[in-house]
């Protein structure tokens, strides 16, 4: 073998290293991160998709890039509690159709981390009654939630536990009774990812009125836009701790 071939050959082994370590691939390296912008009549927030729940992430981002979410509404909110959206029925609803039933004909399997819960802001995957508790393939809520006592955060960790779910950590007990969540939701839903700027627009969607299946009575709509964005950016502008 000549020298020009081993050097080509040498290029050919090298060259899927070079793409996952430099992006030739089309995917950022990981010192990015994806920033959704979701804008509302209510104000915009902005949100960080978690690594730990990589099925969950590349998803959304798929979504996001193909304009799923353009149009569609918060379809679900209750206060103290969360408002969910993403339904694709809800883009051309009429004003007392009821919603939530709709989907992209396939599922995500749960991820769970144990670092990940749900504390005010987190994004995370709506589901239905499954036994392996595997996400919608496009509905998900964020969380408003409330402070807890230590009194009623117990009853909620017993109700979690009762549903097969788990017992947050001493720090996320912390953070329920200052920030606040719904604990009880912890190893029952897939979590993956926060908003990071905006809570209040959460705070202010969750108030509005509805009826008496949680749909607002004024239609709440959305649209989201995303990038690759440098974390030391996102930490910088937005006090994001990773």
């Amino acid at each position: 073998m000549t020298r020009l071939m081993r050097i080509l050959l040498l290029v050919v082994l090298l060259l899927p290293g070079l793409a996952s370590a430099g992006g030739q691939d089309g995917r950022p390296r990981k010192k990015k991160d994806y920033l959704v912008t979701l804008k509302t009549d209510y104000g915009t927030m902005r949100l960080v998709l978690y690594d730990q729940t990589p099925k969950h992430k590349e998803n959304f981002i798929k979504l996001v890039e193909r304009k799923f979410y353009d149009s569609l509404m918060f379809h679900r909110i209750i206060q103290q509690f969360m408002i969910q959206g993403g339904d694709p029925a809800s883009r051309r609803a009429k004003s007392d159709e009821p919603l939530g039933n709709g989907d992209v004909g396939y599922k995500i399997p749960a991820e769970f981390a144990p670092a990940l819960f749900h504390k005010k802001g987190a994004l995370a995957a709506a589901r239905d009654n499954n036994p392996d508790k595997a996400s919608s393939g496009c509905q998900f809520y964020i969380v408003q939630g409330r402070v807890w006592t230590d009194d009623d955060l117990q009853k909620q960790v017993e109700r979690a536990t009762a549903r097969g779910g788990r017992v947050p950590t001493d720090a996320q007990k912390q953070v329920y009774k200052t920030l606040g969540g719904t604990p009880h939701l912890d190893g029952n839903y897939t979590v993956f990812g926060e908003v990071i700027d905006g809570l209040a627009v959460v705070d202010s969607i969750a108030k509005q009125p509805r009826n008496d299946t949680d749909r607002p009575r004024q239609d709440i709509r959305m649209t989201m836009d995303g990038q690759w964005v440098k974390k030391k950016k996102i930490t910088k502008q937005y006090k994001y701790q990773y």
